[in-house]
């Protein structure tokens, strides 16, 4: 049988090696590639042409997300699995959006990891229970809402739920580590969601970002009525 061939996309080399050693003791499955970011997980999958790329969400250059859109788009039978520490709803559902095949936890059992590549690499989806049970709740949610809103700022540049809720708290005055707090979060979470809401309203630190509310016709009142 006919190994699948996977390309590995993790900064941290220590996670990268992990999983090497771990797939390639099953023996069905081969790594033919690493990467630390979603540049290099691209040019690794245009170059090696695997059956599946595994890669995380939060890395330099280009994050996992950025890349499985990218990947998504071009022609090829090469699918994603996102493997990541983010249990938040807005990145699963970002996943979904962005292409990928599948969703797994770093904390997930071996025999999980590996029914997801099998099925993935079969033409199948796979998101582990947890996952699963945010995507039906977020289907709920739409199909049960009775108000479509109009399309407004925070549409317009594509910040979701979580992002209004935390760029609120910036506004408020609130560092990383409190949103983390009242959230329940991680401040490595709160540090990614900064980060994502300060790319898309492109700007490039606080003081910009509290003019950007301040000066963009209707941000501020939505974020408010987050």
């Amino acid at each position: 049988m006919e190994k699948i061939k996977v390309v590995l996309a993790d900064d941290h080399v220590v996670v990268r090696n992990g999983i090497k050693n771990l797939l390639e003791n099953e023996g069905d499955i081969t790594v033919v590639g690493e990467a630390s970011n979603g540049e290099e997980a691209l040019a690794a999958v245009e170059k090696l042409k695997p059956d599946l790329l595994i890669i995380d969400i939060r890395m330099p250059v280009m994050n996992g997300l950025e890349a499985t859109k990218i990947l998504s788009k071009n022609p090829g039978s090469t699918r994603s699995l996102i493997l990541s520490m983010h249990d938040d709803e807005d990145y699963i559902l970002q996943s979904v959006d962005s292409g990928a095949a599948g969703y797994l936890l770093k904390d997930t059992s071996k025999d999980e990891f590996l029914k997801a590549i099998k099925t993935i690499h079969q033409g199948g989806k796979y998101f582990s229970g947890d996952i699963s049970q945010v995507l039906v709740n977020s289907y709920l949610n739409v199909k049960d809402r009775k108000i479509v809103q109009p399309m407004g700022t925070a549409k317009r540049y594509e910040i979701t739920k979580r992002e209004k809720q935390i760029l609120r708290m910036i506004a408020d005055g609130m560092g990383n580590k409190e949103i983390a707090e009242q959230l329940g979060k991680s401040i490595r979470t709160i540090e990614t969601h900064r980060f994502n809401i300060m790319k898309k309203l492109k700007v490039s630190n606080v003081v910009e970002l509290l003019k950007k509310i301040e000066e963009e016709p209707g941000l501020k009142d939505h974020i408010e009525n987050a």
